[in-house]
């Protein structure tokens, strides 16, 4: 077969051209609009060769639509006739042996009004039409007298010859298979010209485009060896062509079809990012729109998918909600069980409560990634254990949704809860801290309420542990003082609680003590409890309480974000930042409170060491009290050397501007921390 010259350079592949040829080839195309269904047309072109080669792979996945055998060309203009003119063209060129390019030119010139996909699709079903017809022949001739008498003036008897043939035909289906798929590949970028989520003058359709000229003349090309391939064993039982060299260019063929496959990804990447992107403004607009109720919100976010799951695990339809106040509970599959207890406390305390809300789990799923055994599984055990209306598949919302949840919302990992009205207003963007902070009585957990309880609530111990520590009324009214205490350094603790109890004793008054643990570390945290409690050092929260405990401090932080507080006009958002940044650092820490000297707090090396030299401060707490001594104390006692830190979880990107250090006031430097935590 005579081929043209490929461009000689190592970035272009050995299937291209150069400019010569590629121009020889453009010139040819002179397309005049008309219609071929070339999706049918392929589709009964796939069941013939089928049909020949049983073990052939001509799957019509992908972009392209599979339909029956019920397509006729002659209802086509000119496709009919176009056809039969291929079909006597290989016929009568390839079996004499002629110019495999000069032939392949040909069918270009005779196929110039069509589009390139067009022209492959007539070219192969030609092809299917000569192959089939040899087929047919060979396989009818020892049963069908008609057959055997067209066989003997037509053809040979190739089963005499199937053992020396067999590695010819492998390598002929290999190069069918490869032809087919390339042809699919024409098709389909041809049909995205007619898209309006893309541009054929502009990347990465142009791009894709590039060489379909190219890839159109190598399938034709590779009809005109195969038709030469069978034309030379209905003459007589051997090939034109070596096995090897239909290898080769079945791999040719392979590679076109890997080049324009890659240039379609990206096409259809470009697609569903255009369409993403529709269906994002679409619900942008809708969601911010004045509504009659939620209904249409609810729809939107659910798609297609129109049943939820109801708490008693029945299936129902989403009007059930309409015109109800509804908590979108948003989260991965990584949403833990504390996270779900502590909300279920709050949403069965709306019914004594008087209140009338629901809320809906929507899971944020990857699903390029979904694996059906363990994600599955664990969706379904999420499922199981949440008392409120969840989705009934893990792909009930929508992707623009999604992406307008991480977007607009700020959802990254950190579940969040958005609050709706009946009217299917956003009231909220995240109303879990505020249910962590304030329960059922920051209902309807809106931005507005939200602001109004901070306006009245004060930096308090009751704000910190007053939902946790039920003795805390008590201790104050004995006059206790009260010591709240963390870390995971059990000399530390032995050593602080002891000289702390010492203090109290030579100051004559009682003193009540509690270890709350430390963030991210329940099982240390576990381990030092029972120690405590076994050396009956102090009293210690539960697992639930110490969760709880610091899950409310980073709350009562992102509500104070959320309303762009800082650090400079907040005293609350101060003395929480402060907080987190000692159980942040290495050390324990500790806060002081009595009913009339207020709090005071610092962190473990310091405290410790200003107990240790408590005859320095004696007398002046014998004048002043407990904590105002040693809030005065600690306030002179700066070590020289400290290294402060601060931990916060991803909240969609909104961290804290500037963070003064707790220790001596100086803005923190930020870095960024990855950590996974097996605890």
């Amino acid at each position: 077969m005579a081929r043209p010259t490929p461009v000689s350079s190592m970035r272009n592949e050995h299937w291209m051209f150069d400019d010569a040829m590629n121009e020889r080839i453009r010139s040819t195309h002179a397309p005049d609009g008309r219609v071929v269904d070339v999706t049918q047309v392929l589709q009964v072109t796939r069941n013939v060769l089928r049909h020949i080669i049983p073990n052939i792979n001509l799957s019509m996945n992908g972009h392209i639509d599979a339909s029956d055998d019920q397509t006729n060309l002659s209802a086509v203009d000119g496709a009919l006739d176009a056809l039969h003119k291929i079909c006597c063209e290989l016929s009568c060129k390839c079996s004499r042996g002629g110019d495999a390019h000069a032939t392949t030119m040909a069918i270009f010139n005779m196929l110039s009004s069509y589009s390139w996909g067009a022209k492959v699709v007539l070219t192969l079903a030609a092809f299917a039409v000569n192959f089939g017809e040899f087929w047919l022949i060979a396989q009818l001739c020892t049963s069908n007298p008609l057959a055997k008498s067209v066989a003997l003036l037509k053809q040979p008897d190739i089963s005499e010859h199937s053992q020396t043939l067999k590695s010819h035909f492998d390598a002929l289906s290999k190069l069918i298979n490869a032809m087919f798929d390339v042809t699919k590949c024409i098709v389909e970028l041809t049909q995205l010209h007619s898209s309006k989520y893309i541009s054929i003058s502009e990347p990465p359709l142009s791009t894709a485009m590039a060489h379909i000229h190219t890839a159109t003349y190598w399938i034709i090309a590779s009809v005109v060896a195969c038709t030469g391939q069978i034309t030379g064993i209905i003459g007589f039982p051997i090939p034109t062509l070596e096995a090897w060299e239909l290898s080769s260019l079945a791999h040719k063929v392979s590679s076109i079809h890997e080049h324009l496959q890659s240039g379609l990804r990206l096409c259809y990447e470009r697609i569903d990012e255009k369409k993403l992107m529709e269906a994002f403004e679409h619900f942008k607009r809708t969601i911010e729109t004045p509504q009659v109720d939620n209904l249409k919100i609810l729809q939107n976010i659910f798609g297609k998918e129109e049943n939820l799951l109801n708490p008693d695990r029945a299936e129902v339809c989403i009007n059930v909600l309409r015109r109800k106040h509804v908590l979108l509970l948003i989260s991965d599959l990584y949403i833990s069980q504390e996270e779900i207890r502590v909300l279920e406390d709050v949403y069965k305390e709306r019914v004594s409560s008087g209140l009338n809300y629901e809320i809906i789990w929507l899971p944020i799923v990857d699903r390029t990634t979904w694996n059906d055994d363990y994600d599955q599984e664990k969706f379904s055990k999420l499922q199981s254990i949440m008392s409120w209306y969840t989705v009934s598949q893990h792909v009930a919302i929508e992707p623009a949704v999604i992406k307008y949840i991480r977007g607009e919302w700020g959802f990254v990992k950190k579940p969040i809860a958005v609050t709706l009205s009946p009217q299917g207003k956003v009231l909220c963007p995240n109303a879990l801290n505020m249910m962590w902070i304030w329960g059922n009585s920051a209902f309807p957990f809106s931005s507005e309420k939200e602001e109004s309880f901070w306006k009245a609530t004060p930096w308090t111990l009751d704000l910190l542990v007053g939902r946790l520590e039920p003795n805390l009324p008590t201790w104050v009214s004995q006059q206790k003082l009260v010591c709240f205490y963390g870390g995971v350094k059990m000399e530390w603790i032995e050593s602080f609680t002891t000289a702390t109890k010492a203090v109290a004793e030579a100051l004559g008054i009682g003193i009540e003590m509690v270890y709350v643990g430390k963030k991210n570390a329940s099982e240390r945290v576990k381990k030092i409890t029972g120690l405590i409690k076994e050396k009956e050092l102090s009293r210690a929260w539960e697992d639930n309480n110490v969760w709880f405990f610091w899950n409310l401090l980073e709350s009562m932080l992102y509500s104070k974000n959320q309303h762009g507080k800082t650090i400079e006009n907040d005293v609350i958002k101060q003395e929480v930042m402060t907080m987190l940044g000692y159980d942040s650092s290495k050390n324990g820490w500790a806060v002081f409170y009595t009913g009339s000297g207020g709090m005071v707090k610092a962190n473990g090396e310091k405290v410790l060491s200003t107990m240790d030299k408590f005859d320095e401060w004696k007398n002046l707490a014998k004048q002043m009290g407990f904590v105002p001594a040693l809030r005065e104390k600690l306030e002179g006692a700066i070590p020289r050397h400290h290294c402060t830190r601060l931990i916060l979880p991803s909240n969609g990107g909104r961290i804290p501007e500037r963070v003064q250090c707790a220790e001596c006031g100086r803005p923190m430097e930020l870095n960024f921390l990855y950590r996974c935590c097996a605890e």
